[in-house]
């Protein structure tokens, strides 16, 4: 359980990187918040997927994501 829930958080901030980016490069400013964002976001996705025996596959993402959100709301 605690792979998916790094691989879950991972998706999560790398997904929270693209307005980060879109804003910055709008405003003309380094995306620096974002660079950090993606190292994290990437990191712990790369955590979850060496650490999983067998890793995920893109099949199997949709499906994590549903196991942490009903673990988190049982």
């Amino acid at each position: 359980m605690t792979n998916d829930l790094y691989l879950v958080i991972g998706l999560v901030v790398l997904a929270l990187t693209i307005p980060s980016i879109v804003g910055a490069f709008v405003d003309h400013r380094v995306p620096r918040a974002a660079a950090i964002m993606v190292l994290i976001g990437g990191g712990l996705i790369a955590l979850a997927v060496t650490q999983q025996p067998g890793g995920y596959r893109i099949e199997e993402i949709p499906d994590v994501f549903v196991r942490v959100v009903g673990r988190l709301l049982h």
